[in-house]
């Protein structure tokens, strides 16, 4: 509804984004619970990060069993992924089939950025503003940012006297550029870098790895949709939710229970040697044992285990060192099928620019530790400003002239990941101290919580307040739960670490989806404790 006017609307829901959650939201208000509701985003299209993210080799590392709504139960049942780990293009296609086939795409605003937010306390409302400078009114605001979906790409300087091409992989252009023959640099190895790397070594010309932080990288295991899952959910759809729904990062399967340190050694390389040749991604670090994440002697055990692949798939000793992580196996999971085999070609070429560092650019290229490389195309897959990012992206004034970047000035504050102290009826979608798991039946999962305190609130006055003390109470739960975690004592996105000036913080909820699930039907049936809704 482009060409429609904004100006002067007056809605029961704003939803801000058009990923997993902001659709579902947008169903669930205004197809279920009849609500007047507009959906806004910036994209032209539906599909949130995976609308943004078409970069050569991207895909889910989260099984497709998984990564696909429940709500429909006709769709969760004969949806037909044709891979373990769908990739973009067919991600989004079921997205967009999911928008088509629920009529939602005439409630939503696409190239709209909601630029300001701002509580009227005398109304009750919330008045937003668009890039544009139109003006929308809303009783309730869903935001439904996205975790990963504000890019981050460090500013080197002379970047304007490059006569290549530079390309943000999180914004790739829609008509894919041909870079055969090329001299491409891909900066970052994160998940990003890691799948462009593994997807572009054999089409390029020559491919320089620009690597400041060597990573921990499993195979995937890439291959079709499993039989026997598809008829499990097409037999118990609601069974196969539920199920997803107990565990503990919601990825698919069960976590393990037994600790790498309570088993011989024989017992420990036969686990893990399983995981590598079936390629488990996620489950190489969840499902093998239960507390590689938690000891540095468990995780050792793994690392020391793909320290040993690393040496026997990379030829050259100094590039197997390099790839060899000092720290430990305690970032998001990585995986990739062939990575390390990339680096025995001879057109590619690893850098290690943390000891070499990137100084500028120049007209034929980079300058890296005072040695100019001569590229064609530079990719940067340096990663994202995750959890807070878009959200701080909008100028949000909440209660009595609070900005949200002063409440969020030593980092995010929330209650359940859904919502936040002075800013009443602003609602998250897996906002920050949501748990850490799986997204989208996770969403789906929040949005209907959140949705019926507004249809609690519906019956009365129509808002609903965050208390204080109980958002700091499991804020400091979140913390405390981190803190029994090497997630905390090692740099990335997940405490903050990767961008410069973020506050380095705990942002999540680490008792695991079924805990969360127990958690968070007791508020409910406690009248919504920790909630004023009136």
């Amino acid at each position: 509804m482009n060409d429609k006017a904004l100006n002067g609307l007056e809605l029961d829901v704003a939803v801000i984004g058009t990923g997993v959650g902001g659709l579902y939201a947008l169903y669930r208000t205004r197809n279920e619970m009849g609500l007047n509701v507009q959906a806004f985003d910036d994209a032209g299209g539906v599909g949130g990060t995976w609308y943004w993210n078409r970069y050569p080799g991207c895909r889910v590392d989260t099984e497709s069993t998984v990564y696909t709504y429940s709500f429909d139960l006709d769709m969760f049942q004969n949806w037909e992924w044709s891979e373990r780990y769908a990739r973009q293009p067919e991600v989004l296609g079921y997205l967009n089939a999911v928008a088509d086939k629920h009529d939602l795409k005439r409630s939503i605003n696409f190239n709209t950025r909601i630029a300001s937010m701002a509580w009227d306390e005398d109304d009750g409302r919330w008045t937003l503003t668009t890039a544009k400078g139109d003006v929308v009114r809303a009783k309730y605001v869903i935001e439904a940012v996205g975790l990963l979906s504000s890019s981050y790409a460090p500013e080197f300087p002379d970047r304007d006297k490059f006569k290549g091409d530079v390309l943000v992989a999180s914004r790739w252009p829609e008509e894919e550029p041909d870079l055969s023959d090329k001299r491409v640099a891909v900066v970052g190895t994160g998940s990003t870098g890691i799948q462009i790397i593994t997807a572009l070594a054999g089409k390029v010309g020559h491919l320089h790895v620009l690597q400041r932080t060597a990573q921990w990288v499993v195979p995937l295991g890439v291959g079709p949709f499993p039989k026997e899952t598809r008829e499990k959910i097409k037999a118990d759809p609601r069974g196969f939710r539920d199920w997803a729904l107990s565990t503990g990062a919601v990825f698919g399967f069960e976590e393990a229970t037994t600790s790498a340190l309570d088993v011989s050694e024989e017992e420990r390389q036969r686990v893990y040697e399983a995981a590598w040749e079936k390629g488990n991604g996620f489950a190489f670090m969840l499902e093998t044992f239960s507390d590689i994440p938690a000891t540095a002697e468990a995780n050792k055990t793994a690392t020391d285990f793909i320290k040993g692949k690393i040496d026997q798939i990379v030829k050259d000793p100094k590039v197997a060192a390099m790839l060899t992580p000092s720290d430990y196996y305690a970032r998001r999971p990585l995986a990739a099928d062939g990575y390390y085999d990339v680096y025995n070609r001879d057109n590619v070429t690893l850098h290690d620019v943390k000891a070499q560092p990137i100084e500028r650019f120049t007209e034929k290229g980079l300058m890296i530790g005072g040695t100019e490389v001569e590229l064609d195309v530079v990719i940067m897959a340096t990663g994202f400003d995750a959890m807070t990012g878009n959200y701080l992206k909008i100028d949000t004034t909440g209660r009595g002239g609070k900005k949200l970047r002063q409440a969020w000035s030593d980092g995010p504050h929330s209650y359940a990941g859904m919502s936040i102290a002075d800013f009443p009826n602003l609602l998250m979608v897996f906002g920050p101290f949501s748990p850490f798991t799986s997204q989208p039946l996770v969403h789906e999962w929040q949005v209907d919580f959140l949705t019926d305190m507004i249809a609690r609130a519906e019956e009365g006055d129509g808002i609903i307040e965050t208390r204080h003390e109980a958002q700091e109470d499991w804020v400091r739960i979140c913390q405390e739960g981190m803190a029994g975690t090497l997630f905390q004592v090692t740099d990335s996105w997940i405490n903050g670490a990767n961008i410069p000036g973020k506050p380095r913080t705990s942002m999540w909820y680490m008792g695991g989806m079924g805990n969360y699930v127990k958690e968070m039907t007791g508020i409910r049936d406690d009248n919504y404790r920790g909630f004023d809704i009136r």
